[in-house]
């Protein structure tokens, strides 16, 4: 196991409905054999001393050997997640990937690593787009984040405004090795086919 890079816990948020999955959980879908959720957590565990699913269905979690958390506020989407990672979170900072990137490279969440400094997160920007859940995030806003579901403002984009964001240029990602694969996400059965992925339960 690689060293830990120190203040940082890793999180995988798998708390959707995958409506557009026509209602299979995502997480479960096999990318080379393996769930992408399973190889997301073998990731994660070989970079950061503690890594957790936020997931509202831990009974079909336990088996993946990560610690599990609930939301505090169900039904309000990736936000909720972070927040119920947050709470629970034993290092100031947390690095968050949603559990539909089966290509999420430990050389990408290292250079976002590597920008942790005084910003309240680093956010990678990738394809004209912000990627808001392949990022850090600084603990000491979970306050911050708490005040946005209380008031219903959701979206991770409802969050970002108020934070002072450290934004990783595309320019400066296209030259990490992987970066391309590792924000590729698979939302639909299309795009679960496009990278050679499928469902193996009947």
């Amino acid at each position: 196991m690689e060293a830990a890079p120190p203040k940082v816990a890793g999180v995988v948020l798998a708390g959707g409905r995958s409506t557009r999955m026509g209602g299979r959980n995502k997480a479960f879908a096999a990318v080379g054999g393996e769930p992408i959720v399973a190889r997301t957590v073998r990731v994660l565990q070989a970079i950061f001393p503690q890594v957790v699913i936020a997931t509202n269905a831990p009974e079909s979690f336990h088996r993946f050997g990560a610690e599990l958390v609930a939301d505090a506020y169900r039904g309000r989407g990736p936000l909720a997640g972070i927040h119920a990672a947050m709470r629970i979170a034993r290092e100031p900072h947390v690095f968050v990937v949603a559990c539909d990137m089966p290509g999420i490279d430990p050389r990408v969440i290292r250079f976002l690593l590597a920008r942790i400094g005084a910003a309240d997160a680093v956010v990678p920007c990738w394809d004209g787009d912000v990627e808001p859940l392949h990022a850090v995030y600084a603990v000491r806003c979970l306050p911050l984040v708490e005040r946005c579901l209380a008031a219903g403002e959701i979206a991770m984009r409802d969050l970002l405004p108020r934070l002072a964001v450290d934004y990783v240029s595309e320019e400066e990602l296209r030259g990490v090795s992987a970066a391309a694969a590792s924000f590729t996400n698979v939302n639909t059965p299309e795009e679960l086919a496009a990278v050679g992925g499928r469902f193996e339960d009947a």
